[in-house]
């Protein structure tokens, strides 16, 4: 659904004359301030019975402006003068520093996104806004929650909980003090972290979430910061936070971490000695089937093993048939220069190497059988990454957030972890099984 500044963007020079031609007076004064025709889909609160709105965002992408256009519609009346459906305001950021500069004095705080009809009065001594309908909304610092235990609201406004000190202890405050009239509201701006409370906050029934990505909101950001952070960010799993807008969840007691996948990323491999794809089948087709993992790695074997380092290059998993998944697989080696495919038989057996082969007769395959766990299998690999033994490049976002889900005794998340069977069997391939055929015949001579 397009917003109407988006039609007017893209409306013809004769069809925007005709449209504000037909607007009155008042209406063409009142058009910068409907914000309803301005915003964007992610900043327009969800229909419905709700109690709390996340709006989960990337750096920039007008979370802090829809907060305020919020408070705005349920505070104000019909008139300046005229009661609004909310009287009592809770403004709660990180300190009373941020809220006064973000969500009340900021480039799309309230006071800036308000008609000068219906601006509201900031008493600074009292750190509330005062609007002429008798509609009040005062700010709060996370960092004392207990100044929360006795006023009462119904509304609230809540800005980037997620990096709060003291985030449940305030939000359980606050939820004792949302009491006033008959359907209490509350919406929060953050851009979000794995932390227990937004959690916690997402999983209630009565929550409803928007989303959107810093590039849903570059309209109204500077090219050079775009370019800065997508040259700088893009691909990598702090990107996928900061800029698209994701929630990452590390488990307790995973194996990798988003820190240490941050620690490992590089912008490009060296010289590699082998390169290999490794695929962890899916044998059945549709849209209910798991996907089919295909990850790309390769490695520089000089040296002692101990010296050898590994490269993972590129996610390439798909969800389709046999046929789809093989053709993927096959056009990965080439854009890589694969010298092997090797792919988990557990599953679809010979069957397998047979589709494999029927697109490709002679391609290099090897058939690898799993006879431990996915925990214990996984175990070696991530030691090798704790050792900073294996590296990243940008792009491998979804992989890494199953990466983040693994733990010795099995995996936490939703579904299979294909993409990261495929990154085990990978690194196996490469580090793992060469290190113990090259220490062997040392052994032996002994």
């Amino acid at each position: 659904m397009k917003s109407g500044a988006a039609w007017l963007a893209c409306a013809a020079p004769d069809e925007v004359d005709a449209f504000l031609a037909g607007l009155s007076d008042n209406a063409l004064a009142a058009l910068p301030w409907l914000f309803e025709f301005w915003a964007l889909p992610h900043q327009l609160p969800p229909e419905g019975d709700w109690k709390s709105w996340v709006i989960m965002g990337g750096r920039g992408a007008g979370k802090t402006r829809a907060g305020s256009e919020w408070v705005r519609a349920r505070v104000e009346g019909a008139t300046p003068d005229a009661p609004g459906r909310a009287r009592r305001v809770a403004l709660v950021a990180e300190t009373f520093d941020q809220g006064r500069e973000v969500m009340v004095f900021g480039d799309s705080g309230i006071l800036a996104c308000s008609p000068p009809d219906r601006r509201p009065v900031w008493e600074a001594g009292r750190r509330r806004l005062v609007w002429a309908n008798g509609a009040v909304a005062q700010v709060f610092s996370a960092h004392e929650p207990e100044a929360l235990r006795g006023p009462q609201f119904d509304a609230a406004w809540v800005d980037e909980l997620a990096k709060w000190k003291k985030a449940e202890e305030t939000w359980d405050m606050l939820q004792f003090a949302l009491r006033l009239g008959e359907h209490p509201q509350q919406v929060v701006t953050t851009t979000p972290r794995n932390v227990g409370v937004l959690k916690a906050i997402l999983r209630n029934a009565s929550t409803v979430t928007t989303h959107a990505s810093t590039d849903a909101n570059r309209a109204y950001l500077a090219e050079s910061f775009l370019a800065e952070v997508e040259a700088r960010y893009a691909g990598t799993r702090l990107g996928r936070q900061e800029l698209e807008g994701v929630l990452l969840e590390d488990v307790e007691g995973a194996l990798w971490t988003t820190a240490a996948l941050e620690g490992c990323r590089v912008e490009a491999p060296p010289a590699l000695d082998r390169v290999v794809v490794a695929v962890d089948p899916s044998v059945t087709a549709g849209k209910a089937s798991d996907e089919c993992g295909i990850v790309v790695a390769g490695v520089v074997q000089r040296g002692e093993p101990q010296d050898w380092r590994a490269f993972v290059l590129e996610d390439a998993t798909i969800r389709g048939g046999p046929s789809d998944w093989a053709r993927a697989a096959l056009a990965a080696m080439e854009r890589h220069g694969a010298e092997r495919l090797v792919a988990e038989v557990n599953q679809g057996g010979d069957l397998v190497e047979s589709v494999i082969r029927q697109i490709d007769p002679l391609v290099p395959f090897r058939a690898l059988r799993a006879g431990r766990g996915k925990g214990l299998r996984a175990e070696p690999v991530a030691a090798l990454y704790e050792q900073g033994r294996v590296r990243h490049l940008r792009g491998l976002g979804a992989l890494e957030d199953q990466m983040c889900r693994m733990t010795v005794a099995g995996y936490q998340g939703r579904g299979s972890p294909d993409r990261l069977d495929a990154l085990v069997w990978a690194i196996h391939e490469l580090m793992i099984e060469p290190a113990g055929r090259f220490r062997r015949p040392r052994l032996r001579g002994l």
